[in-house]
């Protein structure tokens, strides 16, 4: 099974050639599956013997690929897509070939040096010191709740712990955030009203902190705020939001999981002011930077404190850490640096890679240029879904997501419209709730997404 024989050597130029087939193709859309569909299609594919690769390829290629969506197709517009750059792809194959461990300095030295090229980039866009620093992980579930976790345990170390911690989100927060405070971190969830436009901003935040209760009060660590929120594409009053979290010493953290790539765009790099100011933030790679799944950039103005909350000790791991006249290091250079003291990780794929890769390739002019383009597309959206008597706008968009309704229609109607145009392979949009209105919205990642691209859709709503 491990040995690289000719039977192993056919069945990788056979992988290979089908993945290449496979970045060469326009991406098709492709529809589910039922289980049961699915089973009497392939019948049982894990036995004791094997089916051999020829079988499984086949079984890929034939019936299980094509029961995926391909989220890179341009009219996929459902949640936030993904568009990975042809150099990012093909990289994720290499780094799938090779068996790099990019948890540590000492084994995956070239690895990180690279990732930390990329992530230097991200944290320039956002105006973050040059000791900033941090790590790719899983994906923005894993980033906001680590970034959360340094943010309590830096708040232990400076303050009497109150009778229960407690953060401050908005409505339009990511459900992530709200599930890890919740359930995984036990802390109390306070919620700022937001305005007519979901924001969170900092007069609201002030307002509602100065409602509480003293003890609920004292127990806020930490305060989220959303650049382009996943529902809406909206960005808080990040500034306003900085100055309540810094006349009260509380952790400023920014979920830009989808919309932090608009920074690299000069038409709305203003809607992002005061994002300098945050202690951490994110934004995924894999959404709106052109990278595969699966890619969170998760970046600390103080990277000690992440350290201080993720490093682990075991006698296995003391190599590792602290090691005789290593000197302290930060993503601009100088030193080692372990991207597993960052975040709620220890073993760990070097998942930044294809995301560099890209970028080296084709230079950060690139991808401004490619990030402008899809705001293009959401401006010329906006205008048909205006311009549509059956359809009307509920929110201005701030970046690349439009939110509308369909006059007169009711969850049924979107439902079955939904899986009309995945049968007919126009296009894959689902529902979703704006303020108790059950609606729907385009997510516009995709720079190959057109504006008669959107045309057609709004066309099939008729």
């Amino acid at each position: 099974m491990h040995t690289y024989d000719a039977a192993a050597a056919e069945m990788s130029r056979a992988l290979a050639d089908y993945c290449l087939r496979r970045l060469e193709m326009e991406a098709p859309l492709d529809r589910p599956m039922s289980p049961e569909q699915l089973l009497a299609a392939t019948g049982e594919t894990v036995t004791a013997t094997g089916i051999g690769a020829d079988a499984a390829i086949r079984l890929w290629e034939d019936v299980l690929g094509p029961a995926c969506l391909s989220m890179d197709h341009p009219r996929y517009l459902s949640f936030i897509p993904s568009a990975p750059s042809k150099a990012a792809a093909a990289f994720d194959m290499l780094v799938g070939a090779s068996s790099v461990y990019a948890g540590s300095w000492l084994e995956g030295s070239g690895a990180v040096f690279a990732e930390n090229q990329a992530l230097r980039w991200l944290a320039d866009l956002a105006g973050l010191p040059p000791e900033a620093g941090g790590a790719f992980v899983q994906g923005g579930t894993i980033g906001n709740l680590s970034a959360l976790v340094a943010a309590r345990e830096t708040a232990r170390g400076r303050r009497v712990a109150p009778s229960r911690w407690a953060v401050a989100v908005t409505e339009e927060t990511h459900s992530s955030v709200k599930h890890a405070l919740k359930v995984v971190m036990d802390v109390a969830v306070i919620e700022v009203p937001g305005d007519e436009r979901g924001r969170m901003t900092g007069d609201a935040l002030a307002a509602t902190v100065a409602a509480l209760d003293p003890d609920e009060r004292d127990g806020i660590f930490a305060v989220v705020a959303t650049a382009g929120t996943t529902n809406v594409g909206v960005i808080d009053d990040i500034a306003g939001i900085a100055a309540v979290t810094k006349d009260n010493g509380w952790w400023l953290h920014v979920d830009g999981a989808y919309g932090a790539a608009g920074l690299a765009a000069p038409s709305v790099r203003d809607l992002y002011a005061g994002i300098e100011q945050a202690d951490s933030f994110i934004v995924d790679p894999h959404k709106w930077l052109f990278a595969p799944f699966d890619s969170c950039a998760l970046l600390y103005r103080d990277p000690e404190l992440g350290r201080s909350a993720h490093t682990q000790h075991a006698g296995y791991l003391e190599v590792l850490n602290g090691r005789p006249g290593v000197p302290p290091a930060g993503i601009a250079g100088g030193g080692e640096w372990n991207p597993s003291d960052f975040a709620i990780q220890l073993t760990r794929r070097a998942r930044g890679l294809p995301f560099w890769f890209s970028l080296a390739v084709h230079g950060t002019a690139a991808y401004t240029a490619a990030i402008e383009r899809t705001l293009q597309v959401t401006r010329a959206g906006r205008d048909i879904i205006e311009a549509a008597p059956h359809l009307e706008l509920l929110v201005e968009p701030d970046l690349s997501v439009l939110i509308f309704e369909r006059v007169g229609w009711q969850a049924e109607d979107y439902a079955a419209w939904s899986a009309r145009i995945v049968e007919e392979q126009l296009a894959f949009v689902t529902a979703t709730t704006h303020r108790g209105k059950v609606c729907t919205r385009f997510a516009i990642v995709n720079p190959r997404t057109s504006p008669e691209d959107l045309q057609l859709i709004v066309d099939s709503m008729a």
